[in-house]
């Protein structure tokens, strides 16, 4: 019998075959959506990685541009400053802020409207929503311009170009509204499982960066790189956009159009226990910019370019997690806590193996990393010295921000408000304040950056010590076991890259052999040792060697 495979179609979705003759095929759920199966799943990751890897290597070649032609000193630092704005917008408003409240929400609507509910849930929800979360984020706009000179002094008292961080803040200010309805519409997406726009938003917003800092550049300055960002974050909205209309084009039943529609609410408890909490975590910039701020010029631009290529494996570790995440909201809305709980232990698994992956080769290959990405143009040899060591230490915590980025979306799944998430991060944040103060005189940047390390760990063993009794009710130390069998193959993978890496003065082919070094032990460690989160790397060993033999 000839099987027709599952088409992916244009915007990320699945489509199956239809059933034949005496096959009933799959059962379809009310909302037009496919049955969520591995396959979908991976198809759905292979676009979210391949779009977010894309956007990555654009935002690496932004921060490439900003250092080439503005270097690390008076200029970057005042930027960097104002980049503060986009950072925590782009945390509150599309990563970890409200997508964590409304992805819960249309997941809940979606089952309503499989159930037969009156009217259409999924545009209820919308038109309750929408149009308020609109006036506030420009309410928060001008909130943000007005008080640029005061937002300057609070994060950065020691900073020498005051003005030209003012200017640059008021620029970046309109991403308040447009990162807003940008996680608005991705959240929406995401939740019809819906993935190829919302992972294309980054590529966008970088493009809009990087051309305004190459065709304003000359003229404006570093303040080119902040019109940028206001460029970039109205092509988030309008990349999106179509997408979105075609979902809310669905037309209710004849049925659902005699019932007035029911309100899809989202309380403000929950999306204010969802900002307060992303707001703490992202506060953990604020701390390192406000220490930073009083060290020679160019240190807040070494612990930016630092942190942000150690994050880049961070980020490809929770690439699953923002797949799965309307998954695990779909099924505790259903009130599958076991499908749920199977979802969130394989997601934490595989996260772990692939941030210890990625830290290894950041921590064994950190020189090679930095002089290949930045040591060009206004960044000197000094610069990449500096920055390399920061990445290192910075690289430490990566486990810990992968397990917070996972285990939170657990405690938000139910779509409730919870509080515990704020209290474990505020017990981070001031970890890492009272570090911060005592290791930013003798270490400097590095004593910032292991700051960081330390809160933000400390932050994940309190997540995952609550999350039985207050979030999706997984096996602690079932969980705890496969956690600890990637560490010791990570460790032993640093030390190899770094031996191999070191024998090679040029960057290129330094970086290409210890990152080769590290991926092959951690592999073979990690087998050995049968790390639950390296089943996809057998499963497809397994099926090139059955392609190989047939």
């Amino acid at each position: 019998m000839t099987v027709t495979p599952p088409r992916t179609g244009a915007d990320g979705s699945v489509t199956l075959p239809p059933a034949r003759s005496g096959d009933p095929g799959p059962v379809q759920d009310g909302t037009g959506l496919a049955p969520v199966s591995g396959k979908f799943l991976a198809r759905a990751t292979l676009i979210t990685a391949v779009l977010s890897i894309a956007g990555a290597l654009l935002g690496l070649a932004r921060d490439q541009a900003l250092a080439r032609l503005f270097g690390a000193g008076r200029e970057t630092d005042a930027f960097l400053v104002a980049w503060t704005v986009p950072e925590f917008a782009s945390t509150l408003l599309i990563e970890d802020g409200l997508a964590f409240a409304l992805v819960p929400a249309f997941s809940l609507a979606l089952a309503r409207r499989a159930q037969g509910a009156p009217g259409d849930p999924v545009r209820s929800l919308v038109a309750s929503t929408l149009p308020k979360l609109t006036l506030t984020l420009i309410g928060a706009t001008g909130l943000v311009v007005a008080t640029a000179p005061y937002l300057v002094e609070a994060l950065a008292p020691g900073l020498p170009d005051r003005s030209l961080a003012v200017d640059c803040i008021r620029l970046t200010a309109t991403c308040v509204l447009s990162f807003g309805l940008a996680g608005y519409c991705s959240a929406a997406l995401r939740a019809h499982r819906r993935f190829l726009a919302p992972a294309a938003i980054y590529v966008a917003y970088n493009t809009g960066i990087i051309t305004a800092m190459f065709v304003l550049g000359g003229h404006w300055g570093v303040r080119s790189a902040a019109v940028g960002v206001a460029v970039g974050g109205a092509l988030m909205v309008v990349l999106q956009l179509p997408f979105v209309l075609r979902q809310l084009r669905r037309k209710p039943s004849v049925a659902e159009e005699a019932a007035p529609a029911e309100g899809q609410a989202v309380s403000l408890a929950l999306v204010a226990s969802v900002l307060l909490f992303a707001l703490c975590r992202q506060s953990q910039v604020l701390i390192e910019r406000f220490l930073a701020s009083g060290l020679p010029a160019g240190s807040i631009s070494h612990l930016n370019y630092a942190q942000k290529v150690a994050q880049i494996p961070m980020t490809l570790s929770l690439m699953l997690c923002t797949v799965t995440f309307p998954v695990v909201a779909r099924a505790v809305a259903e009130g599958d806590m076991e499908r749920a709980r199977t979802r969130v232990e394989r997601d934490l698994a595989l996260a772990a193996c692939v941030v210890l992956l990625g830290a290894a080769t950041v921590i064994a290959c950190a020189p090679h990393i930095v002089e290949l990405l930045f040591q060009r143009g206004a960044f000197t040899a000094k610069d990449t010295a500096v920055t390399a060591d920061v990445m290192r230490v910075y690289a430490l915590g990566l486990l810990g921000q992968t397990l917070v980025g996972a285990l939170i979306r657990s405690y938000f799944a139910a779509g409730r408000p919870t509080w515990y998430p704020l209290a474990m991060m505020s017990v981070g944040i001031l970890v890492t304040s009272l570090l911060g103060v005592r290791t930013v005189g003798p270490w400097g940047v590095a004593g910032i950056a292991a700051a960081n390390a330390a809160g933000i760990t400390v932050t994940a063993v309190l997540l995952l010590a609550g999350m039985r009794r207050r979030a999706v009710p997984i096996d602690t130390r079932r969980v705890l076991r496969e956690l600890s069998k990637p560490v010791p193959a990570a460790v032993l993978a640093t030390v190899a890259g770094a031996l191999v890496a070191s024998r090679f003065s040029a960057a290129l082919p330094g970086l290409a052999a210890g990152s080769a070094t590290v991926t092959a032990v951690f592999l073979l460690i990690g087998r050995a040792l049968d790390a639950q989160g390296l089943t996809p790397v057998r499963t497809v060993t397994r099926r090139l060697k059955d392609v190989r033999f047939r």
